[in-house]
């Protein structure tokens, strides 16, 4: 009788183009004052950083961004 083939785990090699990803860059760090860019909202100001959190001040709203946002960006 045959015995089924077992799935091995190999380790990846060193040289070999189909490693994992390198890892994602640190976040984004804001302060307040800071001006930033957002897809939906456009061009803000930071006016209080909390947390996980970020409340900025578009010209027509006030807006809580929970971060990390990808729509979000530093200027």
């Amino acid at each position: 009788m045959m015995r089924p083939a077992h799935a091995v785990t190999r380790r990846p090699l060193s040289t070999s183009p189909f490693d994992a990803p390198p890892p994602a860059p640190p976040a984004e760090r804001f302060a307040v004052q800071d001006q930033v860019t957002h897809d939906k909202y456009g061009l803000g100001r930071v006016i209080s950083v909390q947390e996980e959190a970020l409340v900025i001040d578009f010209a027509s709203r006030r807006v809580r961004i929970v971060m990390p946002c990808a729509k979000l960006a530093k200027l």
